[in-house]
């Protein structure tokens, strides 16, 4: 398969994706230049303006897969609101979780990250699960996450729900220790129009454009559309990286009241984007290694619905059905993968003191791959099937006070077969201002297609590298179809305390137990004719033969010392000790120096005179040791002013304490990163 050929199916991938994901669009947006101009935007809710009392019961939903206030939720969990976002002046997603402890965020270049919970960073980290609205976004093939694809319009979220600790009970293999759920808004919190412009030295230009309005009393919609362009980031010595960085998105969702007690929703996105980036090619010939540059283009759309029956005893059924379809292509692979996804729940209570949640899943994916010199996958084309049931019962002990919650999570996957992940966790309540929980947990993180299939050639070493006669030699990773699932006993205990009105505190700890990591154990050299000249291969190839312990504490505290100030702060510890037993991984070591042991963010947010916001947003990231990232401090401020009721301006510096910085290089694929510039911008929302 040649990319001439993968950028054919693209185009008519593309044409097919656009007609039917922007037909219902230009249906709606017609329909909505005939509705009256009295469909005026809902006002801007400012949660700074919240006591602290009322923010802890703000209801959460990825806990336990029904709506409950953040104060009784037994897990380590954070939520990042709509306001956090206005207020923070991030642009994307993953800048977004910088400001949840626990949670490792570093930027490689324009368009990657590195995202983790608790340990394990990488940019393809693979213990994390994120969800956008329900849809699982997390990719089979290294079972993590393209973040350059993880967009929507920033100001259509309602929250950021994010859990450190295993969620694998309800959410199935993979939330090994963690699961971030982006929760968009509904419509009908949605109606009018919104638009927002803005540009900068980094941010070369951005917009959004979105729409909603109502097809009689019982439908609500909204339409969107957005596109940023992002300028390069340096090397360090200063030069370009040209890695600039494009994309387009458009999206829609309707949300139909059928009854009382029925209630329908519609939603889909399409996504288009370039980027520049360059790797190190190995060559079997002096001088043994190039550096190419390419263009990265990806695309790509989803399409959800999800119906809810309410029943007139309380219990509720949900019926979720999505299909999702990505394309990338780059001088490094190519990438087409099918999705389809189907799950339902059902909760009811049983008796007085048990609520009861239990449900069923399918997924199945497809994969068509582009191989390269540099990074194959055989076979090029596979399909894998995912069965899943999962059962929780939540038991009131002592009412108001004292519960228990069990579950386990039965899944039987085609790299593994069956994998069971169960949890017991207990809340107490002893006063209304505080809540302690412990938790129990087993998680599983399922083999990936590149652990089974892959071969990626990271480096040639010239003649008598190896030995005095030798020829030259490629340094390979090889996939292993005997890799088996990796697995996690976790422990926790945490706290919520509201000792007085002003302020609240959340402490989180935890003990890992890691099994049957990931590893890459040397083997025995083979000769190798093709292609030519005649060349050894020095195999690294996956197996299982790591564990490791982790534990670690996480703080965050939210305090308003003035009705006008806002002050939340987090801290983040985290030790890692590998254990390498028998493993020979020559970068058995490096995972502990990974991801950095310290983290502190502080942010000030305030209300000033005049219509104005002034936000300070200061962070500390400790050193990455085994990358030699040195540990950076940095500040991010914003200063917001509402001129008039419907206008928002406000202007953003980000990384303001240095000239640039690296937080993040790519050991697994030889792609070169970047430096993260300091940079400011402009930005204006209108509402109508």
């Amino acid at each position: 398969m040649s990319f001439r050929y993968l950028r054919r199916r693209t185009t008519a991938t593309h044409r097919w994706a656009g007609l039917s994901l922007t037909a219902p669009l230009l249906g709606l947006a017609v329909y909505a230049c005939a509705l009256p101009a009295w469909a005026d935007a809902p006002p801007v809710t400012d949660l700074t303006e919240l006591s602290l009392e009322q923010l802890m019961t703000i209801e959460v939903t990825s806990v336990s897969k029904n709506a409950q206030p953040l104060a009784q939720a037994a897990a380590a969990v954070f939520v990042i609101s709509q306001e956090d976002l206005r207020r923070s002046g991030v642009r994307t997603i993953p800048e977004a979780l910088r400001m949840a402890p626990g949670i490792q965020v570093a930027r490689i270049d324009s368009r990657r990250w590195a995202v983790s919970s608790r340990g394990f960073n990488g940019e393809f980290s693979n213990k994390l699960l994120v969800l956008m609205d329900g849809r699982t976004v997390y990719t089979p093939l290294f079972s993590g996450v393209f973040w350059d694809v993880q967009d929507t319009s920033l100001e259509d979220i309602d929250r950021i729900e994010i859990i450190r600790g295993p969620g694998a009970t309800l959410w199935g293999a993979n939330a090994v220790n963690g699961v971030i759920n982006i929760i968009t808004k509904k419509a009908k919190d949605t109606q009018g129009l919104l638009v927002v412009a803005g540009a900068g030295t980094e941010e070369r230009g951005f917009t959004t454009v979105r729409y909603g309005g109502s097809l009689g009393t019982d439908t609500q919609f909204r339409i969107y559309g957005k596109y940023f362009d992002r300028d390069d980031f340096a090397r360090s010595n200063g030069d370009s990286a040209a890695d600039g960085w494009r994309n387009t998105r458009s999206g829609f969702r309707v949300d139909h009241e059928a009854s009382a007690r029925d209630s329908l929703t519609i939603q889909g996105d399409y996504y288009s984007g370039s980027a520049g980036a360059d790797f190190q090619e190995p060559l079997l010939a002096a001088p043994f290694s190039r550096n190419v540059l390419s263009k990265w283009g990806y695309a790509g759309g989803n399409l959800l619905s999800r119906w809810k029956h309410s029943f007139a005893d309380g219990s509720s059924f949900v019926l979720q059905t999505y299909y999702d379809r990505t394309e990338r292509e780059s001088a490094l692979f190519g990438e087409r993968r099918d999705t389809i996804d189907l799950d339902a729940q059902h909760t009811f209570a049983w008796g007085n003191s048990q609520r009861v949640v239990w449900g069923l899943g399918y997924r199945f994916t497809n994969d068509q791959l582009v191989n390269t010199s540099t990074l194959q996958l055989t076979p090029y084309s596979r399909f894998v099937s995912t069965f899943s049931g999962f059962a929780q019962d939540e038991i009131t002990i002592i009412p108001d006070t004292v519960a228990f919650i069990a579950g386990t999570k039965l899944e039987h996957n085609d790299y593994t077969g069956f994998v069971v992940q169960p949890s017991g966790r207990l809340r107490w309540t002893p006063t209304h201002n505080l809540t302690i929980w412990g938790a129990v947990s087993r998680g599983v993180r399922t083999p990936s297609r590149a652990e089974d299939d892959v071969r990626i050639n990271q480096r040639a070493l010239p003649p008598n590298a190896l030995f005095t006669g030798s020829p030259v030699a490629l340094v390979s990773l090889l996939g292993n179809r005997g890799f088996q699932a990796e697995t996690l006993a976790a422990y926790e205990l945490g706290t919520r305390y509201q000792p007085i009105e002003s302020l609240s505190i959340d402490v989180a700890a935890f003990y890992n137990r890691y099994d049957n990591l990931r590893s890459f154990e040397p083997g025995t050299p083979f000769a190798e004719t093709s292609p030519s000249p005649v060349h050894l291969v020095v195999p690294l190839k996956t197996s299982n033969k790591l564990a490791a312990e982790t534990h670690g504490v996480e703080v965050s505290t939210d305090w308003r010392p003035l009705e006008w100030w806002r002050l939340q702060t987090s801290y983040t510890y985290l030790n890692i000790r590998m254990l390498t037993g028998s493993s020979l991984d020559p970068t058995r070591a490096n995972a502990s120096g990974e991801s950095p042991q310290h983290q502190v963010s502080v942010r000030s947010l305030m209300r000033l005179p005049g219509n104005l916001e002034l936000d300070l947003w200061g962070r500390y990231v400790d050193q990455l040791p085994a990358i030699a990232i040195p540990g950076y401090f940095n500040l991010d401020v914003r200063l917001g002013w509402r001129p008039v009721k419907n206008l928002e301006v406000s202007v953003v510096g980000q990384n303001l304490l240095d000239t640039r910085h690296p937080e993040f290089s790519s050991t697994t694929v030889p792609l070169n990163g970047s430096e993260i510039q300091r940079g400011a911008y402009v930005k204006l929302v209108w509402r109508y």
